[in-house]
């Protein structure tokens, strides 16, 4: 009763709307990490989705999608020390009749710091950010198709 009171409410399933029940992903690299996370997200939701954009009812544009590094900061011996690993996406959802989501820019950053004597786990480390970058962005993405 408490939890009820303050306004939270617990997540429920996601909800897409009708014209997005078999749905086209249209993308210029379909081995980027969001695309790939993006399409097992939608087929849990029961998306249906469509191999052409003349099969589906609604067309996911994925006009933009990159993740790189940079440096934050650097040591007194002009070596980095801490990047910056960020993850950046522009799309739109067209429907059949008309555009259900306008473009968006998505950028999600992550921070870590980097010593020279640890290169593998700095590497995996980067590799793990990466992909709790991207599962952001799909939940971010996730959350505005349901209020569609």
């Amino acid at each position: 009763m408490l939890l009820s009171s303050c306004g939270f409410h617990i997540q429920g399933a996601l909800t897409t709307p009708a014209e997005m029940q078999r749905t086209y992903i249209d993308t210029n690299d379909p081995y980027s990490l969001f695309y790939r996370e993006l399409r097992v997200q939608l087929k849990a939701a029961g998306v249906d989705l469509a191999d052409t954009a003349t099969d589906a009812t609604a067309t996911f544009s994925i006009y933009y999608d990159e993740t790189d590094q940079r440096v934050l900061s650097v040591s007194a011996r002009n070596v980095p020390t801490e990047y910056e690993v960020y993850y950046t996406i522009e799309y739109a959802i067209d429907g059949s009749t008309s555009r259900l989501l306008e473009k968006q820019d998505l950028t999600v950053t992550r921070n870590y710091t980097y010593d020279s004597t640890l290169v593998l786990g700095k590497a995996r480390e980067e590799q793990l950010l990466r992909e709790a970058l991207v599962k952001d962005l799909v939940r971010i993405v996730l959350k505005q198709i349901s209020t569609l």
